[in-house]
């Protein structure tokens, strides 16, 4: 029971995102370097007080997929954070929600594994599901709602390439392997930033600080720290169930405190989105178990 409780409070955490990038007056690129920046000096203290050691070996024979891993978690984070300032949290977390798709079309080619007769009817209909929801933003002539599902469409593509990636990574631990990639993605992120916004990332405004903190210390570090330590002890089939507390949580969030608008043709779009990808992932958790970088 505790490992469930553990692992649903990183769900709800995780759900948080998109409402505390809101109030983070900075780029999409900006707030993905704080966050993990922050959340890999958090992770770090923790690895520390468990008096860990990272294997600094493996490290070096896993250094180019990690180094690829890291570019993958920037790009991830930088376009679901751009992703919510487009549109809707609900639009950008389903659309994010399409990387197990991406999985999916990828693993024959990269992993060499068959795609099912199941798999395939599960991508038709996720493919259906982002129709209908795409179909109703392009009725609606609202550019900034596709403009917005577009970005996190290309976060998913990120988040599956990281996903594919990790399975290439051997012998490290999860919370070493977040740690290492949080650092490398900092540092990767870091030159863009300083040469696209110069240092006015260092004059932020008062009322965003309090949210970068909690951005990168609890959405990124308690959130992974929670996650791994309610993991470790669940079955696959009960973190695919439980990872869809997730866009519960960031749908409710977009519905009921930001009061965002989002019609009926949109929800069975979500809904069949959603469904699909739950229902093939009763059968490859091992793929997708993960919510951003720790398959091994």
């Amino acid at each position: 029971m505790k490992s469930k409780i553990q692992f649903i409070l990183s769900m709800i955490i995780f759900g948080t995102i998109g409402l505390v990038v809101r109030y983070i007056d900075l780029s999409s690129s900006e707030r993905a370097l704080l966050s993990s920046l922050i959340g890999c000096l958090f992770l770090t203290l923790i690895f520390i007080i468990m008096k860990k050691k990272i294997s600094w070996n493996l490290v070096k024979s896993n250094a180019l997929i990690l180094f690829l891993s890291g570019i993958a978690l920037g790009g991830n984070w930088v376009f679901l954070y751009q992703s919510y300032d487009y549109t809707t949290i609900a639009n950008a977390t389903l659309g994010y929600y399409f990387a197990p798709v991406f999985v999916m079309l990828l693993s024959p080619f990269i992993l060499k594994e068959q795609l099912s007769f199941k798999k395939i009817i599960c991508i038709i209909i996720a493919i259906m599901g982002l129709v209908l929801i795409v179909g109703e933003g392009v009725s609606a002539s609202n550019t900034n709602d596709i403009l917005g599902l577009s970005y996190g469409l290309i976060a998913a593509a990120f988040y599956a390439a990281l996903l594919l990636l990790n399975k290439f990574i051997k012998g490290m631990g999860k919370l070493e392997l977040t740690i290492i990639q949080l650092g490398i993605t900092s540092l990767l992120l870091m030159p863009y930033v300083f040469s696209t916004s110069g240092f006015g990332i260092f004059e932020v405004s008062s009322s965003s600080i309090p949210f970068i903190v909690i951005l990168g210390v609890v959405n990124t570090g308690i959130g992974f720290w929670l996650f791994f330590s309610g993991m470790e002890r669940l079955k696959g089939q009960s973190i695919a169930m439980l990872s869809y507390v997730d866009p519960f949580v960031a749908i409710l969030i977009s519905a009921i405190i930001l009061q965002e608008q989002m019609t009926a043709i949109q929800m069975l779009g979500g809904a069949l989105l959603l469904a699909s990808t739950f229902v093939s992932e009763i059968k490859i958790t091992q793929i997708y178990k993960t919510r951003i970088n720790n398959t091994n």
